[in-house]
Formats: C-alpha cells, structure tokens, sequence
C-alpha cells in the first residue's frame, strides 16, 4: 500500500536530523558491503554529513519523513558537463527503510531530486546502481531510461 503523500514529508536535511538520518546511510552502505572491515572510515561519514550542511558545497541531501521518523535519504550533486552548458545532477545514493520498500518513498525522493534539478538549472539526472539491485531497478525502470552504459572505477593510490 503506497504512503499517503499527506503523511510522507520531503525536505532539506537539517543538522538535527543527523540522529535518524545515520542508520539509514548505515544501511545503505551495508547494502553495498561497506559494513564491519570495509565499513567507510567514520571521518568520511562525518564530512559528508557536514557537507550536506555547508552553502558552499555543491551535495545536497533529502530525507523522506514519516509520522516524525526519516524513512528515507536521497544524497544529490551538481556538476558540469562536457556535453551541456547546464549543469548536470548526480543522484549519488538513494535508500528508504527496509519495511516501507514499494510504498512510494523512493519514487518520491527521486521525484524531488527532479523537482531541485530543474530548479537548480539542470536538465538531466543520472545515477548507477548495481546490476543486482533488482527491487530497485523495477523502480527505476518506471521513473527513468537506462541507456546501457557500462560503468568503470579505478582507485588511485
């Protein structure tokens, strides 16, 4: 059963939210095996909520709220591109609480990181998943097109 959208709150991360908003980056870090030796450092979690909370930075972060409790994070940055004058939006990490999954709140948090992009001047939001992700790519299928592309990473030391 979808959530009401009078009961589900999308907004800005604010500095108090940090006590909700960090089991549900735990999590979705954990569901990218970044959990217990691989666990991401505690100095990058903590930049990366400060980030959220500087004016000057360019990431921005969303929670879904529900009855008083975050449910749901979308973390968004804006770059530029070599293929447009705009800028471009990167939704970096999307997650909602286990128990609400298919009731609406990651399409909804997607649906307001569109609504900032346009806001912001950008025309296209792109992001990547893994391609075992299956519950999220049916969402995903349904709000976007995957264009085949083939992602590559390589750390530097």
């Amino acid at each position: 059963m979808p959530v009401t959208t009078d009961t589900l709150l999308i907004r800005s991360v604010a500095r108090s939210d940090q006590p909700g908003w960090r089991p549900l980056w735990d999590g979705y870090n954990a569901f990218y095996g970044r959990e217990g030796e691989t666990a991401l450092p505690e100095a990058i979690t903590a930049c990366t909520w400060e980030r959220f909370l500087d004016p000057a930075e360019p990431v921005f972060a969303l929670v879904a709220e529900l009855d008083g409790a975050i449910v749901g994070l979308a973390h968004y940055l804006f770059h530029r591109s070599t293929t447009r004058v705009e800028p471009v939006c990167y939704l970096q990490d999307l997650f909602t609480r286990t128990d609400l999954r298919g009731r609406g709140v990651g399409r909804r948090l997607i649906e307001a990181v569109y609504e900032r992009a346009g806001e912001a001047g950008a025309r296209r939001v792109y992001w990547q998943t893994q391609v075992g992700n299956v519950a999220g790519r049916a969402l995903y299928d349904k709000v976007a097109r995957h264009l085949g592309f083939v992602v590559y990473t390589h750390e530097i030391a």
